[in-house]
């Protein structure tokens, strides 16, 4: 979720969704969850299809609950499909949120910062909207940093190509290690850093993940841009796809997905 000028290196066809869609406050806000207290509003920036938002509503309820996104289609799926008393969508730029100064006492942001051309000027936005004594919670993915078994070149090949692309569109692949720097950077004096995986094993992990890759790869924003940009051929791109199905029936097959995560007040 960012402006005009910032490029989505994954898009929002069905194969991300599927993703996002999989994400709860459980998996992807634990270390979130410990300093939520009932009644607290919160605001999810670059909340996509807001099952994360739904699950934290429930939780902070009856406090007021924002999710926002760029995307006003998958805005418009978040709010027909998590309906909540205490819970609202719209859709907004985190380089200009649509809200006044110390609004929330939480502003929270999951694989957002990644993405974005500006993540310090970003997160100075959401510094904004929080009120003084109020926290900032981020938490991205580093794509340096995964890990999977058995080794294939073809995957090597992928975490390659993901760099090269998010490259291009100035974003920063690996923002997990950075996350506590651009904290401080945008002012934030109290950071607090923390990390966590998704660990993918079980069949039905395995068939889940490397499924939705190999489509990714093949059918999402991802295949299209890596085209566009000259990266690699659709060959290369099928290749890669059927290396995370292969990857996906092997019985000793592992991945696991590390986060940074932070909590910034000050």
């Amino acid at each position: 979720m960012g402006d005009n000028t910032d490029r989505y290196s994954h898009g929002h066809h069905e194969s991300v969704l599927r993703s996002h869609r999989w994400r709860t406050a459980e998996n992807s806000a634990g270390f979130l969850l410990p300093h939520l207290q009932r009644g607290m509003s919160l605001l999810d920036v670059g909340c996509g299809p807001g099952n994360i938002t739904a699950d934290l509503a429930d939780r902070l309820a009856p406090g007021a609950v924002t999710g926002v996104d760029a995307s006003a289609v998958v805005i418009s799926a978040a709010a027909a499909d998590h309906v909540r008393d205490n819970l609202t969508f719209a859709t907004g730029d985190v380089y200009a949120l649509d809200f006044a100064d110390d609004t929330f006492d939480v502003v929270f942001a999951h694989q957002v910062l990644q993405h974005l051309g500006d993540p310090v000027a970003a997160l100075r936005e959401m510094r904004r909207v929080v009120r003084p004594g109020g926290t900032v919670a981020v938490r991205d993915s580093d794509y340096g940093a995964f890990v999977w078994s058995p080794s294939d070149p073809r995957l090597t090949r992928w975490m390659s190509l993901y760099h090269q692309l998010t490259e291009h569109n100035r974003a920063e692949a690996d923002a997990g290690r950075v996350l506590h720097v651009w904290a401080r950077q945008a002012g934030f004096t109290d950071v607090r850093v923390s990390t966590s995986n998704w660990t993918f094993q079980t069949a039905d992990e395995r068939a889940w993940w490397g499924g939705l890759w190999a489509d990714r790869v093949q059918q999402s924003e991802f295949a299209r841009q890596t085209l566009e940009y000259g990266l690699a051929d659709e060959a290369e791109l099928a290749a890669i796809g059927a290396a995370f199905r292969e990857w996906a029936a092997n019985p000793d097959g592992l991945f696991i997905v590390l986060h940074g995560e932070v909590l910034a007040t000050g």
